[in-house]
């Protein structure tokens, strides 16, 4: 699976350093890297259950998740560090249809094109992230392909996550 990681890894790295969305570094960012397994424990259930019919929608929703999360960092950690269940926090505000546009407008405060545009950014790299775990082969319903969804959703988190701290200024370079 480790092999099946850096795959993932390294082709979104390529994919939003070429859009110059993050930096060619992923940021270090301890405090929303700590969340990531109470997010997936809570997350997975909706998730596998919309994958089947809506998969980019079950993988895109994680990105979003990384990006709230990178915004909640930013702005109110004190506060948000400390709600037990931030996944459904982020979710029960319009319901798991809707928690791509209540992060949007509600979390990130995007309008017009800025919004339009990252539902496409989200959009493309839950795509590639598919096409990825497509080409993998595993066999449906195995623990292979329970792990290889859970590793698409962890890359997804992460570059989410990497895309907003740069958005927000925060900047990875060699100093």
């Amino acid at each position: 699976m480790q092999a099946f990681e850096e795959l993932l890894h390294n082709d979104l790295n390529q994919y939003l350093t070429g859009l110059k969305e993050m930096d060619e570094h992923l940021p270090e960012c301890p405090d929303v890297e700590d969340k990531w397994a109470e997010i997936a424990d809570a997350y997975i259930p909706d998730g596998i259950r919309e994958f089947q019919n809506y998969p980019s929608a079950s993988l895109g929703w994680m990105m979003y998740i990384g990006m709230a999360v990178a915004k909640m960092w930013d702005t109110e950690w004190q506060i948000y560090s400390h709600i037990e269940n931030l996944y459904a926090y982020l979710r029960d505000k319009r319901g798991y249809d809707a928690m791509d546009e209540y992060i949007r407008e509600d979390v990130l405060r995007l309008r017009g094109s800025d919004y339009d545009a990252l539902e496409k950014l989200v959009g493309e790299c839950a795509s590639r992230v598919n096409n990825a775990l497509t080409h993998q082969h595993f066999e449906p319903g195995t623990r292979e392909a329970f792990n290889g969804y859970v590793t698409c959703l962890h890359q997804l988190y992460l570059f989410g996550a990497a895309v907003q701290l740069k958005r927000m200024g925060y900047r990875m370079q060699k100093i």
